[in-house]
């Protein structure tokens, strides 16, 4: 090859390479939003406008049942000795109690009165504070215990072998005969009433946990940290749960209301709580035998108690979806 053609080679292979600008280099970066797991399931979940109607009424009930028992605060037997007070529907009670004043606003009696002279009204408020009240502390500690122990019966098969013999005994004792003796052991009141909700509550949560963690406890990635020497409660806390995000959202959905309509359930049966305490379900016992004669006794806390159950199973449900990655696409 002589001089002139290899001055022609090294032309031609120079002209093959482009110097590049600082412009072409920030074109072929790929520019796209940050994204955030919740701040994604937030706006899917408000998109919805029944969400947002759903979340102001309950944020209404909810400080209504909060916070004027504190200013207002309800006794049944108020006025047990006044005769003419009780069984007064609202026009009446609105009449008779227009003079005395010392028995309260007008308001209270919007209602009519109870079987002893009780204010409706104030009787729904307070029954509502304690249902919301029984539901939120028993959720909170079910599904805690629920989860994680649920996550550790998942993934370990000497711990499976254990809970299985435990949850088989347990199970197979009727929930309603449980919860009732617990109650005639521990006595009636509102923490014992709690504590024999939770005592074995958890159990069913922590059993269904367990199939959910079993279908991803043996992935790649857990594999790989198994064999990397990851304890089991790291492995728990950033492989297992992490992914079951929206299964534990769906799982509260169903919770929350479900332990509303226990209590009011079991206190119309008669089963857990104090007279002292006010319960949506023992004024719905105390208002059956004459609903027909007494209507607005009956049906006031039958309406809240269905409302906020139903409010609360929507807005779980409608989060559980907004919480599934698929709907993020």
């Amino acid at each position: 090859m002589n001089e002139n053609e290899k001055d022609v080679k090294i032309e031609n292979e120079d002209e093959l390479f482009v110097p590049i600008t600082q412009d072409m280099i920030q074109s072929e970066k790929i520019i796209a939003p940050r994204y955030s797991y919740w701040k994604s399931v937030f706006r899917i979940f408000f998109k919805k406008k029944i969400n947002i109607f759903l979340i102001i009424v309950f944020i209404l009930i909810f400080l209504i049942a909060f916070i004027v028992p504190i200013f207002a605060p309800y006794v049944y037997d108020e006025n047990v000795t006044l005769l003419a007070a009780q069984h007064l529907n609202p026009a009446k009670a609105l009449e008779f109690f227009a003079d005395k004043p010392e028995c309260g606003p007008a308001i209270k009696w919007i209602l009519g009165t109870g079987p002893y002279g009780n204010s409706i009204l104030y009787g729904i408020i307070s029954s509502a504070r304690t249902s919301l009240l029984i539901s939120v502390i028993c959720a909170a500690i079910n599904m805690t215990i629920g989860i994680f122990l649920g996550a550790v019966w998942g993934y370990s098969k000497k711990f499976d072998a254990v809970m299985l013999v435990i949850y088989n005994i347990i199970a197979n004792v009727p929930y309603i005969l449980l919860i009732s003796v617990l109650v005639y052991v521990i006595g009636a009141g509102f923490w014992s009433f709690i504590f024999a909700l939770t005592v074995t509550g958890w159990l069913g949560i922590a059993y269904f946990f367990r199939t959910q963690v079993m279908i991803i406890r043996d992935r790649e990635y857990s594999l790989a940290s198994r064999c990397l020497g990851t304890p089991l409660p790291r492995m728990v806390s950033k492989n297992i749960l992490p992914f079951l995000t929206s299964v534990i959202v769906t799982l509260l959905a169903t919770e929350l209301p479900s332990y509303i309509s226990s209590e009011v359930y079991l206190s119309y049966l008669g089963i857990g709580l104090s007279a002292s305490v006010p319960s949506l379900g023992r004024m719905i016992a105390q208002a059956q035998t004459g609903f027909t004669q007494y209507p607005w006794e009956f049906w006031p806390p039958v309406f809240i108690a269905a409302a906020i159950t139903i409010i609360l199973y929507l807005l779980g449900q409608n989060l559980a979806d907004a919480s599934d990655p698929r709907t993020h696409m």
